[in-house]
């Protein structure tokens, strides 16, 4: 696996720099708090999702140690976040639990050819808009999958899509039950205040604490319907067996796109934590070593029963405030998970759905985004729309067909924007060599033989902007005998301008009108020289600057009189 310039997690190179005992002091007291707020979100997480509460802590105990472990970012924290809920949910609703765990490993191996192929810094060009649209919608959703545990509704089944969701809700709204709802509430409460009083301190962990001792004694004073996580699930501290994954090639077919979506979903969020991590502590993560651990981890989690990870804002940014400063603090913070894993997990049995509810609705909240959704609102039409039909799409449909429609419209928008920023002039009389870069000698005007034209392209040249180039030369059968290409300013060429460039070459020698092209970059001129274009045009016809461009145009035009 190790591919020379590639294969250098951060935990190595941090700790080749002298390390001493202040430093791993600092570094365990992060581990330690990022742990505990870590810990009532990976139940939530692990719930939420549809699996189970040990799977969400296994998950962020194997994939956090891989993540840190293997990581190209020093305070990078790994686990379970709130993003992979719904994606997860779905795949579990229609694949099972085995078709989830075949998911997230196909995923870790795109996650792993991201990294090998170089593709890091790729992904942090996906447009804005789109990531704050599907995280909108993902949280919007993950608020309404919360809503039967925050009121405590009897429902037997809750439907998957969302408006049928709300619809069986505003059915069943009088099944409310008012002790689960007061949790709930002061669950919310509890977490937005504690910050106020203490910022060590996660307040959903102190939510937890105290709703789950307010739910004993309201069971011990007679009240009834307050469900907990040891009435939906039976809890176990016992180490995982390694599953075995039965990989058959339907498998692949059918979940190669869930997969592909939790391989994105992960390769966004994990080098988006990384990239704020960046500007806290003044350090630059490793984007690609970074892909090559999340697949790793990915790859080992569901061997283990667990759910996809990625890196987690919330909890690499509590590392970070806590003095974090080396992947020391991560592995810290898996191994306490591990021993709370150990010694404390029956304990969890007695929490109420309602606190865990109350944890993700302030999830949700934060994962909203609405600050920046706002703000985006007031940008161009063309990021509205991206933003709006991710969002929909992501609410309404499922987060696969909200990424795949969001990304090739912001595609089909960037064209158009790089096509209108291409333009073509004509020029025939003379040029003004004070505006020119490649004009040599002399600065007197430039005077265009009679017979011939300059048709200059300004910026790239491809598809886009083919057809803009062929109206620009729909006069082929006028009287200019020479055509001078000008291409000073086109810094790269795709296949379909070479096609386009060739046709017209192609068409101007059966009407006896010559080509001559000018100015081209080494870059562009060697996409053309093996498209053939020396011998379509010649390669005399072939001028590095305008003053020969038109030496050769009064040599053509004299042969031809």
């Amino acid at each position: 696996m190790k591919i020379k310039g590639l294969f250098r997690p951060k935990l190595f190179t941090t700790l080749k720099n002298p390390y001493g005992r202040k430093d791993f002091v600092r570094d365990l007291l992060a581990g330690i708090i990022v742990a505990i707020v870590a810990l009532p979100l990976a139940i939530a997480f692990g719930i939420a999702s549809g699996a189970s509460p040990e799977a969400g802590i296994l998950t962020a105990i194997v994939a956090g140690f891989i993540i840190s472990f293997l990581g190209g970012s020093k305070v990078q924290i790994g686990g379970p976040t709130g993003a992979f809920i719904v994606i997860v949910y779905g795949i579990i609703q229609e694949y099972g639990m085995n078709g989830l765990f075949i998911a997230t490993f196909m995923s870790g191996a795109f996650l792993i050819l991201m990294g090998v192929l170089r593709l890091g810094t790729i992904i942090k060009y996906i447009p804005y808009p789109i990531v704050v649209g599907f995280t909108s919608g993902i949280a919007l959703t993950i608020f309404a999958t919360q809503v039967k545990d925050l009121f405590g509704l009897r429902i037997e089944h809750v439907p998957a899509g969302f408006i049928d969701k709300w619809a069986v809700y505003f059915n069943h709204f009088d099944s409310v039950n008012w002790w689960s709802l007061l949790i709930g509430a002061a669950s919310i409460l509890i977490i937005v205040f504690t910050p106020k009083l203490s910022r060590r301190i996660p307040g959903s962990l102190v939510a937890i604490i105290l709703m789950t001792l307010f739910t004993l004694l309201l069971k011990r004073m007679g009240a009834d319907g307050i469900e907990t996580i040891g009435d939906r699930f039976s809890i176990s501290s016992a180490l995982p067996q390694p599953e075995v994954l039965h990989i058959s090639w339907d498998d692949i077919t059918h979940l190669a796109q869930p997969a592909m979506v939790i391989a994105m979903l992960g390769a966004i969020e994990s080098l988006l934590s990384a990239a704020v991590a960046d500007g806290v502590i003044g350090d630059r993560h490793d984007s690609n070593q970074e892909l090559l651990a999340q697949g790793v981890a990915n790859m080992v989690s569901p061997l283990i029963g667990g759910i996809p990870a990625t890196g987690a804002i919330a909890r690499t940014m509590t590392n970070i405030n806590n003095g974090g400063r080396t992947p020391v603090a991560g592995i810290i913070h898996a191994v306490v998970l591990a021993l709370i894993y150990l010694f404390f997990m029956p304990l969890v049995k007695y929490i109420p759905m309602a606190c865990l509810a109350g944890v993700l609705v302030v999830v949700s909240y934060n994962m909203s985004e609405w600050r920046s959704f706002k703000a985006i609102l007031k940008n161009p039409k063309s990021d509205i729309i991206v933003l709006l039909v991710t969002f929909f799409l992501t609410v309404i449909f499922d987060l696969t067909i909200a990424i795949e429609v969001g990304v090739l419209i912001a595609c089909l928008l960037c064209m158009k924007r790089m096509a209108e920023t291409t333009n073509v002039s004509v020029i025939s009389d003379e040029i003004d060599p004070n505006a020119d870069a490649d004009v040599q000698g002399n600065l007197e005007h430039l005077i265009i033989p009679e017979g011939a034209k300059v048709y200059e392209i300004n910026g790239p040249y491809f598809f886009g902007i083919g057809n803009k180039f062929e109206e620009m030369m729909g006069d082929m059968g006028g009287r200019a005998k020479v055509r001078i290409i000008r291409m000073r300013k086109v810094p790269f060429i795709d296949s379909t301008g070479v096609h386009n460039l060739s046709n017209m070459c192609l068409m101007c020698r059966q009407m006896g009108v010559k080509v001559v092209l000018s100015g081209v970059n080494p870059r562009v001129m060697k996409v053309l020289q093996d498209a053939g274009m020396e011998e379509l045009v010649g390669k005399e016809n072939i001028c590095s600057h305008i003053n020969i461009a038109l030496r050769r145009a009064e040599e053509i035009l004299t042969e031809k009189a």
